[in-house]
């Protein structure tokens, strides 16, 4: 079994079993919460940027290190070199084609590109022509990001992968410039709309931006597997589910990292500071915007479990009647 997909079934399987023993221990811990914070633990590891550094020699060390070692856990704190092989290994391999992931859009790369991205499509402009490359840039990895590490189960040429994207930054980018139009060519001077329209537009257009970039997961179907990693089908249900996971919580972390520093420059804006010095405001706003992403990143990618797990009883017939397993697991992507 990769090793990757075999860790996150496992860290999936050991987390319902603590779960049920806390349900059986009155005054326990709230369940939602003692899985989420061991994610988000775990995503803070994979987030680390030395990941981003890592040559391809320690990478594939790390992976012979785990495929030698079936039984290595990721919590056996008496061999450190499996607690690192586990880290190079989950932060830049893909767990569906074992394929290292491309070192601009490995998961520890995500806040470093977005995060200046999103402070610069949010700034007030006079004209819409200075809009367009923030934009573009935007939508353009975002829309990369989310095709090389969703799941990537499913058959596809690479032809189709590069029109779909094609297709997916063009209308991303149309939705949103359009809040920009609208503000220059209707001249909406309210507060309420030049300030809420673009972070209402880019919460909204980012999920859709997930959901049209990964649509080929719901339309074609992605692996379900049991808890050994046997795969026993395509499901579409699945596919979908992942998708749909996947777009809420990036809505989540778009939505909340433009909201906040919009609401803390408005605030900003009455201080005696501001009056002083006027070019405070975009400091402010970009250290605010890169604070709040740097929670909010390992947030989004600790909502949802890494492995998702659905009852058979509501995939396809033909599913149900290949395996007499209740639950399966599919890899949900990031």
């Amino acid at each position: 079994m990769e090793p990757n997909v075999r860790f996150w079934i496992t860290e999936r399987q050991a987390v319902a079993e603590h779960q049920v023993g806390e349900e059986e221990v009155p005054g326990g811990p709230s369940l939602p919460t003692s899985s989420f914070v061991q994610r988000f633990l775990q995503w803070m590891e994979l987030l680390d940027p030395t990941n981003l550094v890592l040559s391809i020699e320690k990478i594939e060390k790390s992976r012979q290190l785990l495929l030698t070692n079936q039984d290595a856990s990721r919590h056996d704190v008496e061999d450190q070199r499996i607690q690192e092989a586990w880290k190079r290994s989950l932060s830049t391999v893909h767990p569906d084609s074992s394929k290292l992931i491309p070192v601009p859009f490995r998961p520890a790369a995500f806040l470093p590109f977005t995060a200046p991205m999103v402070f610069l499509s949010l700034l007030s402009v006079k004209n819409l022509k200075s809009m367009i490359l923030p934009q573009v840039s935007f939508y353009t990895y975002t829309t990369a990001f989310n095709i090389i590490n969703g799941n990537a189960s499913y058959n596809r040429q690479p032809y189709e992968s590069i029109l779909l994207g094609t297709g997916v930054i063009a209308s991303s980018t149309f939705f949103g410039l359009l809040p920009r139009f609208l503000q220059l060519r209707f001249s909406l001077n309210n507060i309420l709309t030049r300030k809420a329209l673009p972070v209402v537009f880019l919460t909204q257009v980012s999920a859709v931006n997930v959901i049209a970039s990964r649509s080929f997961e719901p339309s074609r179907g992605i692996e379900v597997m049991d808890k050994e990693g046997n795969v026993i089908g395509y499901s579409r249900k699945a596919g979908t589910k992942a998708v749909k996971d996947t777009a809420t919580s990036r809505a989540v972390l778009f939505g909340t990292s433009a909201f906040i520093p919009e609401v803390f420059s408005y605030f900003f804006k009455r201080t005696q500071f501001f009056q002083q010095y006027p070019w405070s405001l975009w400091t402010l706003k970009l250290s605010c915007t890169i604070l709040v992403m740097g929670l909010m990143v390992p947030v989004s990618f600790s909502i949802f479990p890494q492995t998702g797990q659905i009852q058979c009883s509501m995939l396809e017939k033909e599913i149900q009647s290949a395996t007499q397993e209740p639950e399966l697991f599919y890899n949900r992507g990031v």
